[in-house]
């Protein structure tokens, strides 16, 4: 099975230098995005065309769309970010949304973002127009992630989709075995942790048995995720879980 690793480009000092100098700045915004996934998100976006648009669903504070901007910048793209700002101790609601704005502002990209507060799944059945790449770290129900998957129709043959919490969120993995396993449309490349990275495209065999082989590591996490809230860290700790959050 490929790792992040194998699906990078040839080292490149100066990709090195400004994933670094992007991460330091989207480090300190709060969030659940870890560096290897950051590095593959930063990777994916920098080797887009020139002009190129991502659109992001689930925005947060701005620890993603940060790093997204950041690696846009050089190529005079931008960032599409789609977030209803849920009003709530959940989700956050004005609040969450003011350090978004504030984060954005403070890292120098708020001109490379353009913000939609709405539902993803009530914003796609009106939207129009292409982009090039699709990060999907929205609700993670079922529901909702099948329908994001939807919004693969507006990128070109061998557009990028990642997916945060994919193998991790039961929703999440859910929906992915029963739209992408089957699909003819998007093909499973690698993951860094619980990013996810698909590529539209015609799946082969061995695409499709990579999703499935990801299913004891999937196992493996729902496990955890009931040992930590039965309190049995010592024993999510003999699973390999140092951590008293949910693997991500």
């Amino acid at each position: 099975m490929p790792t992040a690793d194998e699906s990078r480009p040839s080292p490149d000092s100066d990709l090195d230098a400004d994933f670094a100098a992007a991460w330091a700045i989207a480090d300190t915004i709060p969030g659940w995005l870890k560096i290897g996934q950051a590095r593959l998100l930063f990777e994916n976006a920098r080797a887009l065309g020139p002009g190129a648009r991502v659109l992001e669903i689930g925005s947060h504070q701005g620890r993603s769309t940060v790093l997204l901007a950041k690696a846009l910048e050089p190529l005079g793209g931008s960032v599409l970010c789609v977030d209803p700002f849920v009003e709530g101790k959940l989700f956050g609601g004005t609040p969450t949304r003011t350090k978004f704005e504030n984060n954005i502002a403070a890292a120098g990209v708020g001109h490379l973002v353009e913000l939609h507060a709405e539902y993803s799944t009530e914003l796609r059945p009106r939207w129009t127009e292409d982009f090039d790449l699709l990060y999907i770290d929205g609700k993670h129900d079922y529901w909702t992630l099948s329908d994001d998957l939807l919004w693969a129709a507006h990128l070109p043959v061998g557009g990028p989709v990642l997916i945060h919490d994919c193998y991790s969120s039961i929703g999440v993995t859910l929906g992915i075995l029963a739209h992408v396993l089957p699909s003819r449309v998007l093909r499973y490349q690698v993951r860094s942790d619980s990013m996810a990275l698909f590529f539209k495209g015609s799946p082969s065999t061995s695409d499709r048995l990579r999703i499935l082989g990801e299913m004891p590591w999937w196992i493996r996490n729902v496990l955890i995720k009931v040992l930590l809230r039965l309190r049995l860290r010592p024993v999510a700790r003999a699973f390999g879980h140092d951590s008293p959050y949910d693997p991500y």
